[in-house]
């Protein structure tokens, strides 16, 4: 018997699982639990049209690596393990995160159709079209030295998303250790790759800049540089998406302690989302932030992200200028 090509493509979707079968694929030896995952993901699978079953295949098989449209299908739940799932939750485990326990950890990339729609009656199931979010190390800081009337003042308009389109709205430098590399570039987006080798794709390209005499530290470092970071400038702040195989070291002022001379540096896993800059706290720490507590020259609009290599108290480098590839994010701010 002939199979049809939507067949193929929901075969070859479900051999691109995390943990492929180790039985094959006639069934024998399956748990319980492997069939109901079989036939969930086939029941959902069967809800897509032949355009979007290749959308996702592509979208799997390149890692993400490749552009891609949304995939979107109605909310309906699927059950299995004796659990309810929605369709981000089951696509993001079967292939990307098999421990993930529940969608509020996932976060839509701002290109989405599902970013900000919450309660729209279909969703995108593109797993690369979702982050994971990382969660607080330790609780959030006060912020409660202003006055109510204080409190709730709006944001410093150059900042805001929902201000006047600016010219941009952020700068980027590259660094290795402590020399600059290359020109700033400029970024007039709402989101910007920046990436040492992407298969297809715009945006900033490190893998593009030259430079006499590298290193082989700073050498094997650009090497995992990969996918990079997909940086967007959302209605709260600023997030970074590691999309690189290797942690990147995110530092800010609005992820700093108020009051703290303790530098904090975030690690952020692959796949995983952090935002770098929150907008509200960045206008409270104005207010908050006590001068005498600064030791040296103190940007409180610059972000600094390092690639596979951490910096500060928890790591023998102390300053992020012993970090082989670095960047800094200087945000516009009527600079």
């Amino acid at each position: 018997m002939f199979r049809t090509k939507r067949s193929g493509l929901v075969r070859r979707l479900w051999r691109s699982r995390l943990i492929p079968d180790k039985e094959g694929e006639d069934g024998i030896g399956k748990s319980g639990e492997e069939q109901e995952l079989k036939s969930a993901t086939y029941a959902l699978l069967k809800r897509l049209k032949e355009k979007a079953l290749d959308t996702l295949l592509e979208a799997v098989e390149s890692r993400g690596g490749m552009p891609s449209d949304c995939v979107m299908v109605s909310r309906t739940e699927l059950r299995f393990g004796g659990h309810v799932a929605s369709p981000q939750l089951l696509v993001c485990k079967l292939y990307r995160w098999s421990d993930l326990q529940h969608s509020a950890q996932l976060k839509p990339l701002y290109e989405c159709r599902s970013f900000g729609a919450p309660d729209s009656p279909t969703v995108c199931c593109n797993p690369y079209h979702y982050s994971r979010l990382c969660g607080p190390e330790s609780p959030p800081p006060p912020y409660s030295r202003l006055s109510p009337n204080e409190e709730h003042k709006p944001l410093d308009a150059s900042m805001s998303p929902d201000a006047p389109k600016q010219s941009h709205w952020c700068n980027v430098a590259y660094w290795e250790h402590r020399t600059r590399v290359g020109r700033l570039y400029t970024v007039y987006e709402h989101s910007v790759s920046i990436f040492y080798d992407l298969p297809q794709g715009t945006g900033f390209c490190l893998g593009q800049l030259n430079l006499e005499h590298r290193s082989s530290t700073v050498q094997r470092t650009r090497g995992k540089i990969g996918y990079g970071i997909l940086l967007s400038k959302e209605p709260d702040g600023v997030w970074a998406y590691n999309r690189s195989e290797h942690p990147i070291f995110v530092n800010s002022p609005t992820l700093d302690v108020p009051n703290s001379r303790t530098l904090v540096v975030r690690k952020v896993m692959p796949g995983y989302s952090i935002k770098v800059f929150d907008y509200e706290r960045s206008f409270l720490l104005r207010h908050t932030t006590e001068a005498d507590l600064l030791d040296g020259p103190y940007d409180p609009n610059s972000v600094r992200i390092s690639f596979a290599k951490g910096w500060g108290p928890c790591y023998s480098r102390q300053f992020i200028t012993s970090c082989p590839c670095w960047l800094e994010i200087l945000l516009n701010n009527h600079r």
